[in-house]
């Protein structure tokens, strides 16, 4: 079945929530008390994006890449972004063969379902470019050939929010290419205590288990497509983008990447709670996540305080919510 031209049905539907139900579930076995955080990371990968995270060490970053990925029966990858980190230790390298006397090629970490890109602002441009290329691209080109990644292919990047000397900031034309921006920041007292006491004796990510496979996950990726969303939402989103261009606050607002990436969250946002159509809440769910990242405030505005997230909650409150007749 083409889940991209057809509708769901109701068998598709209970299928699509229950999967992903299980596997914002297995990941919150690890990581505590971060439901939303959770939802929106397994929304990214349901609309076949990618995933930056912005926030303090030690907080679960590293750690929420390791259980999605156990979670979807996908491998997981690692790379310590530094500023001596060359694009074909990401990418992967030719390596002669003095048996056969001919080159050969070692895929690099990108050859994983879920790669974690650890500090990826320390990295140069040019090789923060090599991984944005296989993000967008979904392969990666050596010596003229074509080696197609795997699928599900999910980054997520990390920065580290405490530190600036010595990095690279990501240009918004490179940010663009992330679906969503999170924050996980701290976990409460209880939470916190809950954490120390599921670590006493191991650590929780050894009992993840594959709740999907990766193929099933390639499946749910399709199926949100077919999610309906009525034109009065979908201009609502339109909206929404363009009053990012308009605000007197915003020097750049979000481009037409960010319309698309609104709308299918909003799609996936909505199959996660197990409803075949998008609702306004839907897209007021994920729209900070989705446009913050996409946005640049003007060096005045800054300078007082105001913030992206901000600012987009302020365009949420101001741009009419449609009334949908059903």
């Amino acid at each position: 079945m083409n889940h991209a031209t057809e509708p769901l049905s109701d068998v598709d539907l209970q299928a699509l929530a229950e999967k992903t139900t299980r596997i914002v579930n297995e990941i919150q076995t690890v990581i505590i008390g971060k439901a939303k955080a959770v939802r929106l990371a397994v929304v990214t990968l349901l609309c076949n994006g990618h995933l930056l995270i912005e926030d303090i060490p030690g907080v679960g970053k590293t750690m929420l890449g390791r259980a999605l990925a156990r979670s979807v029966g996908g491998s997981f990858k690692r790379v310590q972004f530094t500023p001596d980190l060359l694009p074909a230790d990401v990418t992967g390298t030719a390596i002669f063969n003095p048996k056969t006397a001919e080159f050969e090629f070692r895929p690099g970490p990108v050859f994983g379902n879920v790669l974690l890109a650890d500090e990826v602002n320390r990295a140069t441009p040019k090789t923060q470019s090599s991984l944005l290329e296989c993000m967008e691209e979904g392969q990666v080109t050596r010596d003229g050939v074509t080696y197609r990644l795997p699928h599900p292919f999910f980054v997520i990047g990390t920065e580290n929010t405490t530190e600036s000397q010595g990095t690279f900031p990501l240009p918004l034309a490179q940010l663009d290419r992330f679906l969503m921006r999170l924050s996980l920041g701290y976990p409460s007292n209880e939470e916190e205590l809950l954490l120390l006491e599921r670590q006493m004796k191991r650590h929780p990510i050894e009992d993840v288990k594959p709740v999907v496979t990766p193929e099933e996950v390639v499946t749910l990726q399709e199926m949100v497509t077919s999610i309906h969303i009525e034109r009065a939402l979908r201009e609502y989103v339109v909206k929404l983008v363009d009053a990012t261009r308009r605000h007197s606050a915003i020097h750049f607002g979000a481009s037409p990447r960010g319309s698309l990436g609104l709308m299918r969250a909003s799609q996936a946002y909505a199959a996660t709670a197990g409803r075949t159509y998008v609702i306004p809440d839907d897209i007021k769910a994920v729209a900070p996540a989705v446009l913050t990242h996409r946005i640049s405030l003007k060096p005045e505005v800054r300078a007082r305080g105001i913030t992206a997230e901000g600012t987009v909650e302020e365009i949420l409150r101001t741009v009419p919510v449609p009334v949908l007749r059903r």
